[in-house]
């Protein structure tokens, strides 16, 4: 399922117009965006949670030249499924 496909499933179970949904969710992913920018975790309960977490610097080798590469410490995002949503795929 894509971004637009999710806008049309949720649009329709909520008796929203697509274009409110669009806007509704482009907010929400903003939002998670924001707070994730600024070092806040967010939790959605039943859902999961996000989190930035900090990746180290590290050596790398570029694969077309075989030269060391050294690769900077960065922040990544991250996703941990909570409990309602392992059991409702299981």
């Amino acid at each position: 399922m894509n971004k637009q496909q999710l806008i049309d499933a949720a649009a329709d179970s909520a008796a929203m117009s697509k274009t409110d949904m669009a806007t509704a969710l482009e907010c929400v992913l903003d939002t998670i965006t924001e707070s994730l920018k600024a070092g806040e975790k967010v939790t959605i309960t039943g859902f999961g949670s996000f989190e930035a977490r900090d990746r180290s610097s590290r050596t790398a080798r570029n694969p077309q030249t075989g030269e060391s590469v050294r690769v900077p410490a960065s922040k990544a995002p991250a996703f941990r499924p909570g409990k309602a949503l392992k059991d409702a795929l299981n």
